[in-house]
């Protein structure tokens, strides 16, 4: 049974760190996440199919792949014998590692967030987990510098991924399409809550509505709007379902509504539900999973 989004995220919060060395199956179908963790996969066995940041994207056998907090994950399907290896990066533990060796080229990992690995390169890798795996299942009065070694021994993964991504980095680097795409992800993750109209992203980008609009079509097939409000809703329900008692009303101000009712209207414009249709239904599917 694969295993639920909510038991990942309450194990990475206790731990920092959580790795499943073989995850059978996607643990969502057809549903847009959006996690305030790095998400790092490795695909064991098969393939499979997902959208990241509205693109679709073909995992394959040896594909190593690194979702960015605040940005979109949206699986599709999957081959029978699909598994792969999982690790979540907690909001602090990314921080720290970010602060030594993260923080001035993450942002190629947006537009080519997948890394394809020989199997050499792919086991070397998996070493490294293994070796996470075994620090992160000592507690810090065994291990009392536990953390520390956690972040060391990530900060190694990634230098051994950037190694292994030289070729494809230098192509992104090239890419200035690439470059205009990604900016304009980050800067929608940043400043959803200030603005979702397209004019303010493409004038912090000192570009024309119009040449905006024409590299993100080509990206993702959709337009900036559309993208934005993909975006916000997917951050929508992401409240919704983690904060049950919350009012909607609160979750509109989080959103950076001003009128509660502009949410309202803008959250079943797009999903076609309302937000206590969408909370009703997410309750009654887990309620199902725990029967």
């Amino acid at each position: 049974m694969p295993i639920s989004k909510e038991l990942l995220l309450q194990s990475v919060e206790q731990t920092d760190i959580l790795i499943v060395r073989e995850m059978p199956s996607f643990f969502g179908y057809h549903e847009d996440f959006v996690f305030p963790h790095i998400i790092l996969t490795l695909i064991l066995s098969g393939s499979a199919r997902a959208m990241y940041d509205m693109r679709v994207i073909t995992h394959r056998k040896n594909d190593l792949s690194i979702i960015l907090p605040g940005h979109i994950m949206h699986p599709m399907d999957c081959s029978d014998d699909f598994t792969y290896a999982l690790l979540f990066i907690s909001p602090k533990m990314l921080y720290d590692l970010r602060f030594h060796t993260f923080s001035h080229d993450h942002e190629k990992f947006n537009y080519a967030p997948i890394c394809s690995l020989t199997d050499e390169q792919a086991a070397h890798l998996l070493s490294i987990v293994d070796q996470l795996d075994i620090i992160a299942n000592h507690t810090d009065q065994e291990l009392p510098h536990r953390y520390q070694t956690l972040l060391a021994q990530l900060a190694v993964g990634y230098e051994f991924l950037n190694y292994y991504r030289r070729d494809q980095d230098r192509q992104w680097a090239a890419n200035r399409q690439s470059h205009i795409f990604n900016q304009f992800c980050d800067l929608v993750v940043k400043h959803y809550r200030e603005s979702r109209e397209m004019k303010y992203y493409a004038d912090l980008m000192s570009l024309t509505p119009k040449h905006l609009s024409k590299v993100i079509r080509a990206a993702a097939g959709i337009s900036p709007t559309e993208w934005i409000e993909q975006y916000v809703t997917a951050q929508a329900k992401r409240l919704i379902e983690a904060r049950t008692t919350q009012t909607f009303q609160e979750t509109a101000y989080m959103l950076g509504f001003t009128e509660p009712t502009s949410f309202y209207r803008y959250f079943k414009r797009i999903t076609g539900m309302t937000a206590k249709q969408y909370r009703d239904s997410r309750l009654n599917k887990t309620t199902e999973r725990t029967r």
